[in-house]
């Protein structure tokens, strides 16, 4: 057995000879050398001793030094990382400004204007955004709630919940009532319930959909939102109910206040006040598959179509079904050994969906007359499909429901994002290409591909900025044809992609993918809306820091106070705030402590 050192000096060490026989010490004259002596010499290899050993000893000493060079090797790697880790500039960590301490385990969060929503069990809670302190509590249900949606509407917030059951209800919040609208999917026969598994409310509230589930059956319904006539009816209400039924409101309200834990009711809920219900406009079914026409010819297709839509979208197909069989044929005759296993059952077909405002994209119909900014276009792609289809809003439940245009990609959609000012969207596919569209201008930006091998698993725009003499620059008033992105990979790399006018766009690295430290791959980004050009970004190992993308450069850090610490780093559960330069994130305490605390932090620390 021998060291780490001696066995590396092992390996390299030359071979010796050794004498058969004892030699004299030779003179110091080079010409009375034995020119025989090389005859007495016989090689030795200096592992020879260790190979004569008998076995088991041999392959004992083998393992044991083998284990001692990788021993080594080891420790001189976490030495180079101690030392890398010595030298670099770590930024500055900042602490939480506020702490709330909450009884019951959060699940989901939201925030609009100066009020933060959180969902848990059997209801949520509203909190005050400056000092997390909590000043109503809705707790009417039976099972908690897993999501929850908050829309500014002005001075006013409609507040979508769902709960475990897949029920979205939408309530109305206005100066210090909280109003109960509907529950949209709610139904008495628990055998055609339906579940709610996404929805989108447009920016200003003027419209809603709702991706559902029931029955074996996926579909998108889409609402008109009343909004004029909601503020209306609160600030006037008209009270139907008898006398009897008033009381029992008024003690069911004082009820709540009573039980609300010591809390300053700065908000009521107002049961008696009854709102205008949402107008369902529209039902959106998924694609169907491409089949096999009974038409013998071309010229009986053409008679029997009644309009034709997205030309050259690959929409109205026609295939004998005779061509059908053929091809199902020779794929399956090609795939033979792959077909032959057990089939794995298809993944549910998803929807993503936007609510697009008025632009040039779509012509505005005349008989439209809507306000400036109000979206009247829904942008709606499916899982694994290649085409992006928009759907005029401008509609009743009994229109025919065809999309009025298409736009077909080269390979499906993976993601799509809509700027918060609505004015950009970004398409990405499955193999890592981006489409930038203008909406406003009604052109694609460009088109840009993202590195081999990385596919697009979130993006989040900017405020367009220009960087000179190293500062962030942003132009005055509204930018047109110019926007910028990141965009975060399923491989934990980070990017920036940035379009201008005619020019094509550009892509660099912000952040690289993680190779031997993979707890310090990104899981998460969030823009700061209220400081423009920072991104804020989880790593997995709990860490979250603040980034200027133009440099780009770590700014500072932010962590929870000791014992405490980031709840499910991989997913965190966070919302930053749209007006100030704050954002707020749920924490975890030491084992042993039930309370749950969310951690209130400031993004711009030093003022």
């Amino acid at each position: 057995m021998s060291s780490p050192k001696g066995s590396q000096a092992q390996k390299t060490r030359l071979p010796s000879f050794t004498r058969k026989v004892l030699l004299e010490v030779p003179s110091p004259t080079e010409k009375d050398w034995s020119k025989d002596d090389e005859e007495d010499y016989v090689f030795k290899d200096p592992d020879e001793e260790l190979d004569s050993l008998p076995q088991p000893y041999r392959m004992i000493n083998k393992l044991v030094n083998l284990l001692f060079d990788r021993s080594w090797e080891v420790i001189e790697e976490r030495d180079a990382l101690r030392k890398s880790e010595l030298s670099r500039i770590r930024p500055t960590v900042y602490p939480p400004v506020v702490e709330s301490k909450l009884n019951k385990m959060p699940n989901c969060m939201a925030i609009s204007q100066d009020y933060v929503f959180i969902g848990g069990a059997r209801g949520f809670s509203i909190h005050s955004l400056f000092n997390a302190k909590q000043i109503y509590v809705w707790e009417k249900l039976k099972v908690d709630v897993t999501s929850i949606c908050a829309t500014d509407l002005g001075s006013e917030i409609l507040i979508a919940p769902v709960d475990e059951i897949g029920i979205v209800r939408l309530f109305y919040l206005y100066k210090d009532g909280l109003c109960l609208i509907k529950a949209i999917n709610e139904v008495e026969d628990t055998s055609k319930q339906s579940t709610c598994l996404k929805m989108e409310i447009s920016q200003g509230g003027d419209f809603a959909a709702f991706f559902l589930q029931g029955a074996g059956d996926i579909w998108l319904d889409v609402y008109k939102l009343p909004k004029e006539s909601w503020l209306k009816e609160v600030e006037h209400p008209q009270l139907s109910i008898n006398p009897k039924k008033k009381v029992r409101q008024l003690q069911l309200n004082t009820l709540d206040a009573m039980t609300s834990d010591n809390l300053e009711m700065d908000i009521s809920f107002r049961g008696d006040v009854k709102l205008s219900l949402p107008v369902h406009i529209m039902k959106i079914k998924p694609p169907k598959p491409v089949t096999g026409t009974t038409f013998k010819s071309p010229l009986e297709v053409f008679a029997k179509i009644e309009d034709c839509y997205g030309l050259g979208s690959g929409q109205n197909h026609f295939i004998r079904e005779s061509q059908w069989e053929q091809q199902a044929a020779v794929f399956n005759a090609s795939y033979k050994k792959y077909l032959d296993g057990e089939w794995e059952e298809e993944p549910l077909s998803m929807a993503t969906f936007h609510f697009l405002p008025p632009g040039c994209i779509t012509a505005t119909p005349v008989d439209v007359k809507s306000p400036s900014g109000v979206a009247y276009v829904l942008g709606v792609h499916w899982t694994g499909s290649h085409n992006f289809f928009l759907y005029l809003l401008n509609r009743t439940l009994k229109d025919k429901v065809d999309p009025e245009g298409v736009w077909p990609c080269a390979a499906p959609i993976a993601v799509s994002q809509l700027s918060c000012s609505s004015s950009y969207l970004v398409l990405a596919c499955e193999d890592g290409v981006l489409t930038l569209w203008d909406l406003a201008e009604g052109f694609p930006l460009g088109v840009v591909a993202l590195p081999e091998g990385c596919i697009c698993q979130s993006i989040h725009f900017l405020k367009y900025f220009l960087v000179h003499e190293g500062r962030n620059v942003f132009p005055e008033g509204p930018v047109k044809s110019q926007m910028k992105c990141v965009v975060l990979c399923t491989d934990a790399s980070l990017h920036l992609v940035a379009a201008q006018g005619s020019e094509a766009p550009t892509i660099s690295v912000l952040v690289e993918r993680p190779v031997n430290h993979l707890d310090e791959a990104v899981c998460a980004v969030a823009p700061v809306p209220a400081l423009p050009g920072m991104v804020l970004i989880f790593s997995r190992d709990g860490h979250v820091h603040l980034m200027d993308v133009a440099k780009p450069h770590i700014i500072c850090a932010f962590a929870p106070p000791r014992p405490y610490h980031l709840a499910v780093p991989w997913k965190p559960m966070f919302v930053v705030s749209f007006h100030h330069p704050c954002f707020l994130l749920r924490g975890l305490p030491t084992p042993g402590k039930h309370l749950k605390k969310l951690q209130h932090s400031s993004v711009c620390p030093d003022g």
